[in-house]
């Protein structure tokens, strides 16, 4: 069992943590960096002066929230696009693709339309990951934890657009061939403050083969 940090090895170079809002990815995220000793590359919803009034009124001002994180992303991972092999491996919080799939949850017909037809103008060629883990969980347990970490416009999330979202997700990862996918039951284990569930994980991912995978743990009662 791997239990130092940086001790662990894995030979995909840059992964992409993905899942709904409340799943926990970017904590995830940010434990998996530490262990493999991968650099980070974060969505900064923090930065979206958008984000809040989306909460609480999405209809209104899903086209500017959606519109600024399509180009804080673009700018991100066209960073990484110019980056030599030289340069050390990654492990982020998102997934490009997903982009799309919120836009699709959030835009009517003509917003999406536009949307579209920024997003094909700014002519990505964001990399591919070598591993992209989903994280999934039941619409219940991601509005527990969302409540529980108490960010205030989070507050404001509908269940029935949490569904939605969920719902989504599994859809879009049903028919995901990019890269290999590891599929996470995450909806009773805690892979930040449970250690052996973490090492559960870590575990599993050193030496994973190419293609797709689920990882359906049983919880460490610790």
């Amino acid at each position: 069992m791997i239990h130092t940090e940086k001790s662990a090895a894995t030979p995909a170079r840059y992964i992409a943590i993905e899942g709904p809002i409340g799943v926990g990815k970017t904590s995830l995220c940010k434990r998996l960096a530490t262990t493999f000793g991968y650099d980070l590359l974060l969505e900064k919803s923090d930065e979206n002066p958008f984000l809040d009034r989306f909460y609480q009124n999405r209809k209104q001002h899903a086209l500017p929230t959606q519109l600024f994180f399509l180009l804080q992303r673009a700018e991100q991972l066209r960073g990484m696009g110019q980056a030599d092999t030289a340069n050390p491996a990654t492990i982020a919080d998102f997934l490009l693709d997903k982009d799309q799939l919120f836009a699709k949850q959030t835009l009517d017909s003509e917003e999406y339309s536009l949307y579209l037809n920024i997003y094909k103008r700014l002519n990505l060629k964001a990399p591919s990951p070598d591993l992209v883990i989903y994280l999934q969980a039941p619409t219940d347990v991601l509005l527990e934890r969302i409540q529980k970490r108490g960010i205030l416009s989070e507050q404001y999330i509908h269940r029935s657009y949490l569904e939605k979202l969920n719902e989504a997700y599994t859809e879009f990862f049903h028919y995901y061939k990019q890269s290999s996918l590891l599929i996470v039951n995450s909806s009773e284990i805690d892979l930040v403050n449970n250690e052996g569930d973490y090492q559960q994980m870590v575990e599993y991912i050193v030496g994973l083969p190419s293609g797709t995978h689920y990882f359906n743990p049983k919880p460490n009662f610790i």
